[in-house]
C-alpha cells in the first residue's frame, strides 16, 4: 500500500474493491508511462496509482451510480497527474536561467512599451542567442508536459465529483478545461485533426499520415506544433506573461497567433466553460463542420 494510507484506514469492503481492481494501476501507469520522460522512475509512477485506487476506495459512494472502475480510473489519472506536476523538471541552473531571462522580458516591455524581440532580450539578458532559445525550451518543457498529460484526464465522459474536491480547485479545473476546450477547437484545420486523432481517437501516427498524406515524423512534428500552440493559447487567457514572444511581433506569425489566441478568447463565456453539461471537442467539431457544408 502506498505509505500516505497510513492517513486513514480502510474496511473490508474497500480493501476487497482495492483488491479486485488492482489491474487498473497497471492500465493507468501504461497509459502515461509512454507520455513522460524515460528518467521518471516506474516504480514512483505506480505508488501514485496505487494511492489513487486507495483514494477512490476511500471515498467511493455506490449510490451515486457510478461504476467504481469508471470512478476509480479517474482518481488513479489525477493521482497520477499530481505526481508529474510535483516533479522538479529542469535542474537549479536551468531555472536561474529561465529566471534571468524572464527578468530580462519584464524589464524590456515597461521600458520599449511593447514586446520585446529574440534579439533584443539576448541582449538584454547578455546571452547568445542560441542560449535564449535553449532557456524558452527548458522554460517550456513543464508546461508541455502538463498540457500534453492534461488529456489523460479530460475525458468528459468520466469526468466525474469527488467527495473531497476543493469548490475552489474545482472552479479552476473546470475553467481550464473549458479554456483547453476552446483552444483545441481553435486550432488550425490539420492540427486539430492530429490532436483529436492522436488524444481522444487514441489512433496511431502512421494511420493519421496515411489519412493527411504526410509522413508519421511529419505528424510528430504537427502533433509538437500544436502543444505548443494549445500552451500559448491558454496562457494567453490564464498567465499571459509565459506566452512566446515572436521575433517580428508585426510578422505574419505574430498575427496568425494574435488571431488564435483572439478565437481562444471568443470561443465561449465564463458560463459555458464551467457548465457541467458543456458540449466536448468533438461534439463542436462536428456541429462546425455540418454548419460549414
Amino acid at each position: 500500500m502506498h505509505p500516505k494510507s497510513s492517513e486513514a484506514s480502510v474496511n473490508a469492503e474497500q480493501e476487497q474493491l482495492i483488491r479486485e481492481h488492482l489491474p487498473l494501476v497497471s492500465w493507468g501507469v501504461g497509459e502515461i508511462a509512454s507520455r513522460v520522460p524515460r528518467f521518471v522512475p516506474r516504480d514512483d509512477l505506480e505508488s501514485a496509482a496505487m494511492y489513487g485506487l486507495y483514494q477512490a476506495a476511500r471515498t467511493y459512494d455506490s449510490s451515486r451510480g457510478v461504476p467504481f472502475a469508471a470512478f476509480a480510473r479517474q482518481r488513479i489519472r489525477g493521482a497520477l497527474l499530481d505526481e508529474l506536476r510535483s516533479r522538479d523538471w529542469a535542474g537549479r541552473t536551468v531555472r536561474s536561467h529561465v529566471k534571468h531571462v524572464r527578468t530580462a522580458v519584464d524589464e524590456l516591455r515597461v521600458s520599449l512599451g511593447r514586446e520585446p524581440t529574440q534579439s533584443e532580450i539576448a541582449e538584454r539578458a547578455h546571452i547568445a542567442p542560441e542560449e535564449l532559445h535553449r532557456a524558452n525550451s527548458d522554460g517550456h518543457r513543464a508546461s508541455l508536459l502538463f498540457y500534453d498529460s492534461v488529456y489523460l484526464a479530460a475525458t468528459e465522459s468520466e469526468a466525474l465529483a469527488v467527495h473531497d474536491a476543493d469548490p475552489n480547485d474545482q472552479v479552476l479545473k473546470a475553467e481550464q478545461l473549458g479554456y483547453l476546450r476552446d483552444a483545441i477547437v481553435a486550432l488550425p484545420e490539420r492540427l486539430r485533426r492530429v490532436v483529436i486523432g492522436y488524444f481522444f481517437e487514441e489512433r496511431p501516427m502512421l494511420e493519421l499520415a496515411e489519412e493527411l498524406g504526410v509522413t508519421d515524423s511529419r505528424i510528430s512534428q504537427m502533433r509538437a506544433e500544436a502543444l505548443e500552440l494549445l500552451r500559448d493559447g491558454l496562457n494567453a487567457q490564464l498567465d499571459p506573461a509565459l506566452v512566446t514572444v515572436e521575433d517580428n511581433p508585426g510578422g505574419r506569425a505574430a498575427r496568425r497567433r494574435a488571431a488564435y489566441y483572439a478565437a481562444v478568447a471568443s470561443g465561449s463565456d465564463f458560463r459555458a466553460r464551467l457548465a457541467a453539461d458543456a458540449k466536448s471537442v468533438t461534439e463542436r467539431v462536428a456541429e462546425e463542420a455540418a454548419t460549414a457544408s
